[in-house]
Protein backbone atom coordinates (compact mmCIF):
# COMPACT_ATOMS: atom_id res chain seq x y z
CA UNK A 1 0.00 0.00 0.00
CA UNK A 2 3.16 2.47 0.32
CA UNK A 3 3.09 2.85 -3.49
CA UNK A 4 -0.85 4.10 -3.33
CA UNK A 5 -0.73 6.28 -0.13
CA UNK A 6 3.21 7.42 0.37
CA UNK A 7 3.95 8.42 -3.21
CA UNK A 8 4.27 12.16 -4.50
CA UNK A 9 1.34 13.06 -7.36
CA UNK A 10 1.65 15.05 -9.80
CA UNK A 11 -0.34 18.47 -10.30
CA UNK A 12 -2.44 19.05 -13.24
CA UNK A 13 -2.78 22.83 -13.19
CA UNK A 14 -4.57 22.73 -16.50
CA UNK A 15 -7.86 21.40 -17.33
CA UNK A 16 -7.98 18.03 -18.51
CA UNK A 17 -11.28 16.78 -20.67
CA UNK A 18 -12.82 13.76 -19.26
CA UNK A 19 -14.08 11.01 -21.59
CA UNK A 20 -17.75 10.63 -20.70
CA UNK A 21 -19.18 7.70 -20.96
CA UNK A 22 -22.89 7.57 -21.13
CA UNK A 23 -24.71 10.97 -20.01
CA UNK A 24 -24.24 13.82 -17.63
CA UNK A 25 -27.77 15.10 -15.85
CA UNK A 26 -28.47 18.28 -17.86
CA UNK A 27 -28.64 20.13 -14.68
CA UNK A 28 -25.76 19.41 -12.93
CA UNK A 29 -23.51 22.53 -14.30
CA UNK A 30 -20.60 23.39 -11.59
CA UNK A 31 -17.33 22.79 -9.97
CA UNK A 32 -16.74 19.89 -7.47
CA UNK A 33 -14.07 21.12 -5.53
CA UNK A 34 -11.61 18.79 -3.17
CA UNK A 35 -8.59 18.65 -0.86
CA UNK A 36 -6.58 16.64 1.02
CA UNK A 37 -3.19 15.18 1.21
CA UNK A 38 -0.46 15.01 -2.88
CA UNK A 39 2.84 14.93 -1.43
CA UNK A 40 4.80 13.49 1.58
CA UNK A 41 7.86 13.24 0.80
CA UNK A 42 10.78 16.41 0.11
CA UNK A 43 14.14 15.81 -0.70
CA UNK A 44 15.34 12.86 1.50
CA UNK A 45 12.86 13.61 4.43
CA UNK A 46 9.01 11.86 4.68
CA UNK A 47 6.19 12.95 6.40
CA UNK A 48 5.01 9.93 8.93
CA UNK A 49 1.49 10.44 8.36
CA UNK A 50 -1.02 10.21 5.52
CA UNK A 51 -2.44 13.77 6.86
CA UNK A 52 0.92 15.60 7.03
CA UNK A 53 0.99 15.60 3.57
CA UNK A 54 0.92 18.60 1.43
CA UNK A 55 -2.70 19.62 0.19
CA UNK A 56 -3.10 19.13 -2.94
CA UNK A 57 -6.31 20.75 -4.45
CA UNK A 58 -8.42 19.64 -6.93
CA UNK A 59 -11.46 20.71 -9.35
CA UNK A 60 -14.40 19.20 -11.42
CA UNK A 61 -15.90 21.21 -13.69
CA UNK A 62 -19.56 20.56 -15.32
CA UNK A 63 -20.78 22.35 -17.75
CA UNK A 64 -23.26 20.98 -20.97
CA UNK A 65 -22.87 17.57 -20.20
CA UNK A 66 -18.74 18.08 -20.10
CA UNK A 67 -16.76 17.79 -17.44
CA UNK A 68 -12.97 19.01 -16.99
CA UNK A 69 -10.61 18.22 -14.23
CA UNK A 70 -7.47 20.25 -12.81
CA UNK A 71 -5.62 19.96 -9.69
CA UNK A 72 -2.77 21.90 -8.27
CA UNK A 73 -0.71 22.30 -4.88
CA UNK A 74 -1.73 24.79 -2.69
CA UNK A 75 1.01 27.52 -2.60
CA UNK A 76 1.29 27.83 1.17
CA UNK A 77 3.67 29.03 3.69
CA UNK A 78 4.73 25.38 4.47
CA UNK A 79 4.71 24.44 1.01
CA UNK A 80 7.21 27.16 0.07
CA UNK A 81 9.53 26.52 2.48
CA UNK A 82 9.34 22.61 2.23
CA UNK A 83 10.15 23.60 -1.38
CA UNK A 84 12.89 25.60 -0.89
CA UNK A 85 14.93 24.05 1.95
CA UNK A 86 14.09 20.44 -0.19
CA UNK A 87 13.27 18.76 2.92
CA UNK A 88 10.72 18.99 5.68
CA UNK A 89 10.72 21.99 8.16
CA UNK A 90 7.41 22.92 9.28
CA UNK A 91 5.84 20.64 11.97
CA UNK A 92 2.35 18.80 11.08
CA UNK A 93 0.43 17.21 13.31
CA UNK A 94 1.97 13.67 13.06
CA UNK A 95 5.64 15.13 12.01
CA UNK A 96 7.89 17.33 14.13
CA UNK A 97 10.70 18.84 11.54
CA UNK A 98 13.63 19.55 13.46
CA UNK A 99 16.33 21.66 11.87
CA UNK A 100 19.44 20.69 9.38
CA UNK A 101 22.29 18.90 11.58
CA UNK A 102 24.75 21.31 9.63
CA UNK A 103 22.50 24.82 11.14
CA UNK A 104 24.90 25.87 14.18
CA UNK A 105 23.86 26.08 17.87
CA UNK A 106 22.13 29.20 17.93
CA UNK A 107 19.87 28.51 15.15
CA UNK A 108 18.92 24.76 16.86
CA UNK A 109 18.30 26.99 19.92
CA UNK A 110 16.04 29.22 18.54
CA UNK A 111 14.01 26.32 17.11
CA UNK A 112 13.64 24.67 20.16
CA UNK A 113 12.35 27.38 22.11
CA UNK A 114 9.95 28.75 19.11
CA UNK A 115 8.31 25.43 19.88
CA UNK A 116 7.43 25.50 22.95
CA UNK A 117 4.46 27.62 21.60
CA UNK A 118 4.24 26.21 18.32
CA UNK A 119 2.91 28.86 15.66
CA UNK A 120 0.94 26.08 13.48
CA UNK A 121 1.09 25.04 9.98
CA UNK A 122 -0.70 26.82 7.22
CA UNK A 123 -0.87 23.41 5.39
CA UNK A 124 -4.66 23.52 4.88
CA UNK A 125 -5.05 20.36 3.69
CA UNK A 126 -9.13 19.08 5.02
CA UNK A 127 -11.94 20.89 3.67
CA UNK A 128 -13.06 24.06 1.43
CA UNK A 129 -14.66 26.58 3.10
CA UNK A 130 -17.03 29.12 1.33
CA UNK A 131 -17.44 32.88 2.93
CA UNK A 132 -19.05 35.19 0.93
CA UNK A 133 -17.95 34.61 -2.16
CA UNK A 134 -14.62 33.81 -1.39
CA UNK A 135 -13.60 30.62 -0.95
CA UNK A 136 -10.86 29.07 1.98
CA UNK A 137 -8.46 25.85 2.10
CA UNK A 138 -8.97 24.36 5.33
CA UNK A 139 -7.42 22.53 8.29
CA UNK A 140 -7.69 21.93 11.73
CA UNK A 141 -4.84 24.69 13.14
CA UNK A 142 -5.82 28.84 13.02
CA UNK A 143 -4.69 29.45 9.67
CA UNK A 144 -7.30 29.19 6.49
CA UNK A 145 -5.60 30.08 3.05
CA UNK A 146 -8.07 32.28 0.71
CA UNK A 147 -7.88 30.35 -2.84
CA UNK A 148 -9.75 30.99 -6.44
CA UNK A 149 -11.88 28.01 -7.20
CA UNK A 150 -11.31 28.42 -11.31
CA UNK A 151 -7.88 28.52 -11.47
CA UNK A 152 -7.12 26.47 -7.66
CA UNK A 153 -4.45 29.92 -7.37
CA UNK A 154 -3.59 30.50 -4.15
CA UNK A 155 -4.40 33.79 -2.19
CA UNK A 156 -3.95 35.19 0.95
CA UNK A 157 -3.60 33.91 4.66
CA UNK A 158 -6.25 34.44 7.00
CA UNK A 159 -5.54 33.74 11.03
CA UNK A 160 -8.64 33.19 12.72
CA UNK A 161 -6.29 34.65 16.17
CA UNK A 162 -6.26 37.94 15.21
CA UNK A 163 -10.21 38.05 15.04
CA UNK A 164 -10.65 35.63 17.75
CA UNK A 165 -8.86 34.12 20.58
CA UNK A 166 -8.35 30.27 19.13
CA UNK A 167 -5.36 28.54 19.01
CA UNK A 168 -6.89 25.72 16.71
CA UNK A 169 -10.40 25.16 14.90
CA UNK A 170 -12.60 22.83 13.36
CA UNK A 171 -12.52 22.51 9.20
CA UNK A 172 -16.05 21.56 9.57
CA UNK A 173 -18.19 24.73 9.72
CA UNK A 174 -21.94 24.80 9.29
CA UNK A 175 -23.92 27.60 7.29
CA UNK A 176 -27.09 29.04 8.31
CA UNK A 177 -30.10 30.24 5.87
CA UNK A 178 -28.30 33.57 6.17
CA UNK A 179 -25.18 32.72 4.39
CA UNK A 180 -23.46 32.99 7.78
CA UNK A 181 -20.52 30.67 8.48
CA UNK A 182 -20.86 29.05 11.85
CA UNK A 183 -17.42 27.27 13.38
CA UNK A 184 -16.02 26.54 17.05
CA UNK A 185 -12.43 26.99 17.95
CA UNK A 186 -10.22 26.30 21.24
CA UNK A 187 -8.83 28.86 22.59
CA UNK A 188 -5.42 27.35 25.42
CA UNK A 189 -4.78 28.93 28.73
CA UNK A 190 -6.02 32.41 27.28
CA UNK A 191 -5.81 34.87 30.45
CA UNK A 192 -5.72 31.45 32.78
CA UNK A 193 -8.61 29.72 30.77
CA UNK A 194 -8.90 27.13 28.36
CA UNK A 195 -12.39 27.26 26.72
CA UNK A 196 -14.35 26.07 23.45
CA UNK A 197 -15.08 29.41 21.60
CA UNK A 198 -18.80 29.34 19.27
CA UNK A 199 -18.05 32.17 16.31
CA UNK A 200 -20.02 33.45 13.35
CA UNK A 201 -18.61 35.00 10.21
CA UNK A 202 -20.98 37.20 8.14
CA UNK A 203 -21.46 36.11 3.99
CA UNK A 204 -20.60 40.09 3.61
CA UNK A 205 -19.84 43.51 5.39
CA UNK A 206 -21.80 46.67 5.48
CA UNK A 207 -21.51 48.76 2.02
CA UNK A 208 -19.04 51.36 3.63
CA UNK A 209 -16.86 48.84 4.32
CA UNK A 210 -16.59 47.04 1.37
CA UNK A 211 -12.74 46.89 1.40
CA UNK A 212 -12.65 45.48 4.57
CA UNK A 213 -12.45 41.65 5.55
CA UNK A 214 -15.56 40.09 6.25
CA UNK A 215 -13.32 38.35 9.55
CA UNK A 216 -13.43 41.69 10.93
CA UNK A 217 -17.02 41.41 11.13
CA UNK A 218 -16.42 38.14 13.21
CA UNK A 219 -18.65 37.73 16.24
CA UNK A 220 -18.57 35.12 19.30
CA UNK A 221 -21.83 33.41 19.79
CA UNK A 222 -20.66 31.74 22.84
CA UNK A 223 -17.62 30.17 24.99
CA UNK A 224 -18.07 27.12 26.86
CA UNK A 225 -15.36 26.75 29.11
CA UNK A 226 -13.39 22.82 29.13
CA UNK A 227 -13.38 20.84 32.11
CA UNK A 228 -9.79 20.51 32.25
CA UNK A 229 -7.59 23.72 32.14
CA UNK A 230 -4.67 21.65 30.70
CA UNK A 231 -6.47 18.68 29.07
CA UNK A 232 -9.01 20.31 26.28
CA UNK A 233 -11.51 17.62 24.36
CA UNK A 234 -10.51 17.29 20.79
CA UNK A 235 -13.23 17.76 18.55
CA UNK A 236 -13.55 17.32 15.17
CA UNK A 237 -17.25 18.77 13.93
CA UNK A 238 -20.15 20.22 15.92
CA UNK A 239 -23.70 19.82 15.04
CA UNK A 240 -26.58 22.16 14.79
CA UNK A 241 -30.43 22.44 14.82
CA UNK A 242 -32.94 25.29 14.04
CA UNK A 243 -32.48 26.88 17.82
CA UNK A 244 -29.32 24.84 19.29
CA UNK A 245 -25.40 24.63 18.29
CA UNK A 246 -24.41 20.55 19.88
CA UNK A 247 -21.10 20.23 21.29
CA UNK A 248 -20.04 17.30 22.05
CA UNK A 249 -16.96 17.26 24.90
CA UNK A 250 -15.26 13.52 24.47
CA UNK A 251 -12.28 12.23 27.17
CA UNK A 252 -9.94 11.85 23.90
CA UNK A 253 -8.19 14.62 25.06
CA UNK A 254 -4.84 17.18 24.23
CA UNK A 255 -2.33 16.99 26.81
CA UNK A 256 -1.01 20.71 26.67
CA UNK A 257 1.72 20.42 28.76
CA UNK A 258 3.17 17.36 26.42
CA UNK A 259 2.62 19.49 23.88
CA UNK A 260 4.26 22.46 25.02
CA UNK A 261 7.08 19.97 25.07
CA UNK A 262 6.99 17.40 22.48
CA UNK A 263 9.89 19.17 20.36
CA UNK A 264 12.30 19.52 22.82
CA UNK A 265 10.81 15.64 23.58
CA UNK A 266 11.44 14.23 20.22
CA UNK A 267 7.81 13.45 19.89
CA UNK A 268 5.38 14.57 17.53
CA UNK A 269 2.17 16.61 18.76
CA UNK A 270 -0.05 13.96 17.80
CA UNK A 271 1.50 11.59 20.69
CA UNK A 272 0.35 14.36 23.26
CA UNK A 273 -3.65 13.21 22.22
CA UNK A 274 -4.76 9.95 24.55
CA UNK A 275 -8.22 8.98 25.06
CA UNK A 276 -9.39 8.69 29.18
CA UNK A 277 -11.96 5.97 28.69
CA UNK A 278 -12.67 5.99 32.30
CA UNK A 279 -13.95 9.72 32.08
CA UNK A 280 -17.69 10.53 30.81
CA UNK A 281 -18.84 12.23 27.45
CA UNK A 282 -20.29 15.42 28.23
CA UNK A 283 -22.96 17.31 25.87
CA UNK A 284 -23.35 20.90 25.85
CA UNK A 285 -26.24 22.81 23.99
CA UNK A 286 -26.10 26.27 23.06
CA UNK A 287 -29.48 28.18 22.25
CA UNK A 288 -28.64 30.37 19.15
CA UNK A 289 -31.10 33.14 20.53
CA UNK A 290 -29.84 33.68 23.59
CA UNK A 291 -26.20 32.37 23.10
CA UNK A 292 -26.42 30.71 26.92
CA UNK A 293 -25.15 26.87 27.35
CA UNK A 294 -28.40 24.78 28.95
CA UNK A 295 -28.02 24.58 32.48
CA UNK A 296 -29.06 20.65 32.44
CA UNK A 297 -25.54 18.37 32.40
CA UNK A 298 -25.92 16.05 30.06
CA UNK A 299 -24.13 13.22 29.41
CA UNK A 300 -22.78 9.76 28.13
CA UNK A 301 -20.13 7.13 28.22
CA UNK A 302 -16.56 7.79 27.01
CA UNK A 303 -16.55 7.45 23.43
CA UNK A 304 -13.94 8.50 20.65
CA UNK A 305 -15.78 10.47 17.67
CA UNK A 306 -15.35 12.46 14.33
CA UNK A 307 -18.13 13.75 12.67
CA UNK A 308 -21.54 14.63 13.45
CA UNK A 309 -24.03 13.45 10.66
CA UNK A 310 -27.03 15.42 11.62
CA UNK A 311 -29.66 16.67 14.24
CA UNK A 312 -32.96 18.15 14.78
CA UNK A 313 -35.67 19.28 17.25
CA UNK A 314 -38.55 17.30 17.86
CA UNK A 315 -41.45 17.93 20.82
CA UNK A 316 -38.84 18.97 23.58
CA UNK A 317 -35.95 17.11 22.33
CA UNK A 318 -32.81 17.33 20.38
CA UNK A 319 -32.20 14.17 18.16
CA UNK A 320 -28.24 14.35 16.79
CA UNK A 321 -26.77 11.39 15.12
CA UNK A 322 -22.73 11.03 14.89
CA UNK A 323 -20.21 7.93 14.56
CA UNK A 324 -18.36 6.97 17.18
CA UNK A 325 -15.79 4.25 18.30
CA UNK A 326 -14.70 2.62 21.85
CA UNK A 327 -10.96 3.84 21.28
CA UNK A 328 -8.55 6.42 19.01
CA UNK A 329 -7.30 3.67 16.76
CA UNK A 330 -8.43 5.25 13.98
CA UNK A 331 -6.05 8.16 13.59
CA UNK A 332 -3.05 5.55 14.27
CA UNK A 333 -4.22 3.11 11.35
CA UNK A 334 -2.87 6.45 9.24
CA UNK A 335 0.64 6.59 9.51
CA UNK A 336 2.66 5.48 6.38
CA UNK A 337 4.38 2.61 8.24
CA UNK A 338 0.66 0.75 8.96
CA UNK A 339 -0.52 1.59 5.51
CA UNK A 340 2.36 -0.49 4.07
CA UNK A 341 0.99 -3.13 5.35
CA UNK A 342 -1.63 -5.42 3.80
CA UNK A 343 -5.12 -4.46 4.31
CA UNK A 344 -6.20 -7.43 6.29
CA UNK A 345 -3.34 -7.03 8.81
CA UNK A 346 -4.13 -2.92 9.34
CA UNK A 347 -7.44 -3.24 11.10
CA UNK A 348 -9.35 -1.12 13.63
CA UNK A 349 -9.77 -2.33 16.96
CA UNK A 350 -13.06 -0.53 16.98
CA UNK A 351 -15.70 -0.89 14.51
CA UNK A 352 -17.46 2.72 13.84
CA UNK A 353 -21.09 2.68 14.86
CA UNK A 354 -23.82 5.16 14.20
CA UNK A 355 -25.02 6.20 17.07
CA UNK A 356 -28.52 8.27 17.85
CA UNK A 357 -28.87 10.27 20.99
CA UNK A 358 -32.22 11.69 21.99
CA UNK A 359 -32.44 14.26 24.82
CA UNK A 360 -35.00 15.80 26.46
CA UNK A 361 -34.56 19.32 26.45
CA UNK A 362 -38.48 20.19 28.19
CA UNK A 363 -38.88 17.29 30.29
CA UNK A 364 -40.89 16.87 34.26
CA UNK A 365 -38.66 18.57 36.46
CA UNK A 366 -39.94 16.48 39.17
CA UNK A 367 -39.67 12.89 37.38
CA UNK A 368 -38.36 10.26 39.51
CA UNK A 369 -34.22 9.29 39.77
CA UNK A 370 -33.44 6.66 37.52
CA UNK A 371 -36.76 7.14 35.39
CA UNK A 372 -36.46 7.36 31.46
CA UNK A 373 -37.03 10.98 30.88
CA UNK A 374 -37.10 10.10 26.68
CA UNK A 375 -40.95 10.22 25.50
CA UNK A 376 -40.08 10.33 21.70
CA UNK A 377 -40.44 6.61 19.96
CA UNK A 378 -37.17 4.93 20.44
CA UNK A 379 -34.84 2.97 22.14
CA UNK A 380 -32.17 5.83 23.26
CA UNK A 381 -32.77 6.60 26.53
CA UNK A 382 -32.34 9.60 28.85
CA UNK A 383 -31.57 8.90 32.56
CA UNK A 384 -32.26 11.12 35.30
CA UNK A 385 -29.60 11.22 37.90
CA UNK A 386 -29.62 12.18 41.63
CA UNK A 387 -27.43 14.84 41.09
CA UNK A 388 -29.90 16.14 38.62
CA UNK A 389 -28.01 15.31 35.51
CA UNK A 390 -28.85 13.09 32.95
CA UNK A 391 -27.17 10.14 31.39
CA UNK A 392 -27.95 9.13 28.08
CA UNK A 393 -27.86 5.61 26.19
CA UNK A 394 -27.71 6.06 22.23
CA UNK A 395 -29.99 4.26 19.62
CA UNK A 396 -28.12 2.23 17.14
CA UNK A 397 -28.71 2.95 13.61
CA UNK A 398 -26.00 0.81 12.02
CA UNK A 399 -21.98 -0.08 12.18
CA UNK A 400 -19.54 -0.10 9.56
CA UNK A 401 -19.99 3.43 7.99
CA UNK A 402 -17.93 6.47 8.16
CA UNK A 403 -17.61 9.80 5.95
CA UNK A 404 -21.18 10.59 6.27
CA UNK A 405 -23.16 13.01 3.81
CA UNK A 406 -26.95 14.76 3.97
CA UNK A 407 -28.49 16.67 1.58
CA UNK A 408 -27.64 20.32 3.31
CA UNK A 409 -31.35 21.48 2.61
CA UNK A 410 -31.88 19.02 5.43
CA UNK A 411 -28.98 20.24 8.10
CA UNK A 412 -30.34 20.47 11.32
CA UNK A 413 -33.95 19.54 10.16
CA UNK A 414 -35.98 16.16 10.40
CA UNK A 415 -34.29 14.25 7.63
CA UNK A 416 -34.33 10.17 6.70
CA UNK A 417 -31.08 9.78 4.61
CA UNK A 418 -26.98 9.67 5.32
CA UNK A 419 -25.16 8.67 2.11
CA UNK A 420 -21.55 7.16 3.51
CA UNK A 421 -18.40 5.09 3.01
CA UNK A 422 -18.53 1.07 4.89
CA UNK A 423 -15.32 1.30 6.39
CA UNK A 424 -16.50 -1.61 8.86
CA UNK A 425 -12.92 -3.21 10.42
CA UNK A 426 -10.28 -1.32 7.81
CA UNK A 427 -9.59 2.38 7.41
CA UNK A 428 -10.17 2.31 4.01
CA UNK A 429 -13.12 2.88 2.46
CA UNK A 430 -14.61 -0.24 0.35
CA UNK A 431 -18.07 0.88 -0.49
CA UNK A 432 -20.69 3.32 -0.90
CA UNK A 433 -23.61 3.41 1.67
CA UNK A 434 -27.20 4.87 1.65
CA UNK A 435 -28.91 4.65 4.93
CA UNK A 436 -32.26 4.89 5.96
CA UNK A 437 -32.41 6.36 9.33
CA UNK A 438 -35.72 5.49 9.93
CA UNK A 439 -36.18 1.87 8.80
CA UNK A 440 -32.40 1.57 9.04
CA UNK A 441 -32.27 -0.11 5.88
CA UNK A 442 -29.18 0.73 3.65
CA UNK A 443 -28.12 0.09 -0.45
CA UNK A 444 -24.42 -0.75 -0.92
CA UNK A 445 -22.47 0.15 -4.13
CA UNK A 446 -18.99 -1.30 -3.83
CA UNK A 447 -16.07 -3.84 -5.79
CA UNK A 448 -13.18 -5.84 -4.95
CA UNK A 449 -10.27 -3.59 -5.20
CA UNK A 450 -11.70 -0.46 -5.92
CA UNK A 451 -11.92 2.48 -3.16
CA UNK A 452 -14.80 4.93 -3.21
CA UNK A 453 -14.62 8.93 -2.10
CA UNK A 454 -17.14 10.40 0.48
CA UNK A 455 -19.79 10.47 -1.95
CA UNK A 456 -21.31 14.57 -2.74
CA UNK A 457 -25.16 14.85 -2.63
CA UNK A 458 -26.28 17.22 -4.94
CA UNK A 459 -29.82 18.07 -4.73
CA UNK A 460 -31.96 18.52 -8.22
CA UNK A 461 -33.09 21.74 -9.00
CA UNK A 462 -36.98 20.70 -9.12
CA UNK A 463 -36.61 18.21 -6.13
CA UNK A 464 -39.20 17.23 -4.02
CA UNK A 465 -37.77 14.29 -2.24
CA UNK A 466 -34.91 14.43 0.15
CA UNK A 467 -32.97 12.04 -2.11
CA UNK A 468 -33.95 14.12 -5.26
CA UNK A 469 -30.66 14.48 -6.83
CA UNK A 470 -27.50 12.82 -7.51
CA UNK A 471 -24.22 11.97 -5.49
CA UNK A 472 -20.59 12.38 -6.77
CA UNK A 473 -17.77 10.24 -5.61
CA UNK A 474 -14.91 9.11 -7.25
CA UNK A 475 -13.62 5.69 -7.27
CA UNK A 476 -10.02 4.40 -7.70
CA UNK A 477 -8.11 1.51 -8.05
CA UNK A 478 -4.14 0.15 -8.06
CA UNK A 479 -4.81 -2.87 -9.93
CA UNK A 480 -7.34 -1.90 -12.93
CA UNK A 481 -7.60 0.36 -16.05
CA UNK A 482 -11.46 -0.10 -15.91
CA UNK A 483 -14.03 -1.89 -14.13
CA UNK A 484 -15.79 -4.94 -15.51
CA UNK A 485 -18.98 -5.55 -16.28
CA UNK A 486 -18.93 -8.55 -15.13
CA UNK A 487 -18.57 -7.41 -11.78
CA UNK A 488 -19.72 -9.66 -8.55
CA UNK A 489 -21.29 -6.08 -7.47
CA UNK A 490 -23.83 -4.71 -10.61
CA UNK A 491 -24.30 -1.91 -8.50
CA UNK A 492 -20.14 -0.74 -9.59
CA UNK A 493 -20.90 -1.51 -12.93
CA UNK A 494 -21.72 2.13 -13.89
CA UNK A 495 -17.65 2.85 -13.27
CA UNK A 496 -17.34 1.61 -16.82
CA UNK A 497 -19.76 4.24 -18.32
CA UNK A 498 -18.97 7.21 -15.96
CA UNK A 499 -15.80 9.58 -16.58
CA UNK A 500 -12.49 8.80 -17.07
CA UNK A 501 -9.18 10.55 -16.49
CA UNK A 502 -6.27 8.83 -17.13
CA UNK A 503 -2.88 9.28 -14.92
CA UNK A 504 -1.76 10.15 -11.73
CA UNK A 505 -4.36 12.09 -9.49
CA UNK A 506 -5.35 12.21 -6.21
CA UNK A 507 -8.70 13.36 -5.17
CA UNK A 508 -8.36 14.34 -1.16
CA UNK A 509 -10.21 14.31 1.41
CA UNK A 510 -13.18 17.07 1.14
CA UNK A 511 -14.71 18.71 -1.28
CA UNK A 512 -17.40 21.50 -1.99
CA UNK A 513 -19.63 21.68 -4.50
CA UNK A 514 -20.55 24.67 -6.66
CA UNK A 515 -23.42 25.35 -9.14
CA UNK A 516 -22.80 28.84 -10.48
CA UNK A 517 -24.01 30.53 -6.76
CA UNK A 518 -24.18 27.31 -4.53
CA UNK A 519 -21.11 25.11 -3.36
CA UNK A 520 -21.39 22.00 -2.32
CA UNK A 521 -18.42 21.00 0.61
CA UNK A 522 -17.11 17.67 1.38
CA UNK A 523 -14.71 16.43 4.21
CA UNK A 524 -11.31 14.78 4.61
CA UNK A 525 -12.93 11.53 3.23
CA UNK A 526 -9.43 9.20 3.36
CA UNK A 527 -9.42 8.03 0.00
CA UNK A 528 -7.17 10.82 -1.35
CA UNK A 529 -4.33 8.71 -2.65
CA UNK A 530 -5.69 5.55 -4.10
CA UNK A 531 -4.61 5.99 -7.63
CA UNK A 532 -2.15 4.49 -9.56
CA UNK A 533 -1.23 4.99 -13.34
CA UNK A 534 -4.65 3.65 -14.26
CA UNK A 535 -7.78 5.27 -15.30
CA UNK A 536 -9.62 6.48 -12.22
CA UNK A 537 -13.79 6.69 -12.70
CA UNK A 538 -16.03 9.72 -11.39
CA UNK A 539 -19.27 8.16 -11.06
CA UNK A 540 -22.64 10.32 -10.55
CA UNK A 541 -25.66 8.53 -9.46
CA UNK A 542 -29.14 8.85 -8.21
CA UNK A 543 -29.94 8.09 -4.29
CA UNK A 544 -33.62 7.88 -5.14
CA UNK A 545 -34.24 6.17 -8.31
CA UNK A 546 -31.08 3.77 -6.96
CA UNK A 547 -29.22 3.71 -10.30
CA UNK A 548 -26.82 5.26 -12.06
CA UNK A 549 -27.03 8.19 -14.08
CA UNK A 550 -25.02 6.85 -16.65
CA UNK A 551 -26.37 3.69 -17.27
CA UNK A 552 -29.08 2.71 -15.04
CA UNK A 553 -27.84 0.09 -13.27
CA UNK A 554 -29.19 -0.79 -10.09
CA UNK A 555 -28.03 -0.27 -6.18
CA UNK A 556 -28.52 -3.49 -3.96
CA UNK A 557 -30.73 -3.47 -0.73
CA UNK A 558 -29.40 -4.63 2.57
CA UNK A 559 -31.28 -4.61 5.94
CA UNK A 560 -28.45 -3.40 8.72
CA UNK A 561 -30.81 -4.69 11.50
CA UNK A 562 -29.48 -8.12 10.26
CA UNK A 563 -25.40 -6.80 9.43
CA UNK A 564 -25.64 -9.21 6.42
CA UNK A 565 -23.18 -6.71 4.44
CA UNK A 566 -22.90 -7.33 0.15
Amino acid sequence: MDMIFGRNKEEHPEPIKAEVQGEVPTWLQGILLRNGPGMHTIGDTTYNHWFDGLALLHSFTFKNGEVYYRSKYLQSDTYNCNIEANRIVVSEFGTMAYPDPCKNIFSKAFSYLSHTIPEFTDNCLINIMKTGDDFYATSETNFIRKINPQTLETLEKVDYSKYVAVNVATSHPHYDSAGNVLNMGTSIVDKGRTKYIMFKIPPSVPEKEKKKSCFKHLEVVCSIPSRSLLHPSYYHSFGITENYIIFVEQPFKLDIVKMATAYIRGVNWASCLSYHKEDKTWFHFVDKKTKKEVSTKFYSDAMVFFHHINAYEEDGHIIFDLIAYTDNSLYEMFYLKKLTEVFEENKLTSMPTCKRFVVPLQYNKDAEVGSNLVTLPSTATAVKEKDGSIYCQPEILCEGIELPRINYDYNGKTYKYVFATEVQWSPVPTKIVKLNTQTKEMLHWGENHCWPSEPIFVPSPDAREEDDGAYLLCMQSPHYSGISHSSVYPLLQCLCCSLCFTGDHEFGYRCYWTSEELILTGRDDMIGEYSSQKTIGFVICSPRKHTCYLCSCILQKVNSKKLSWV
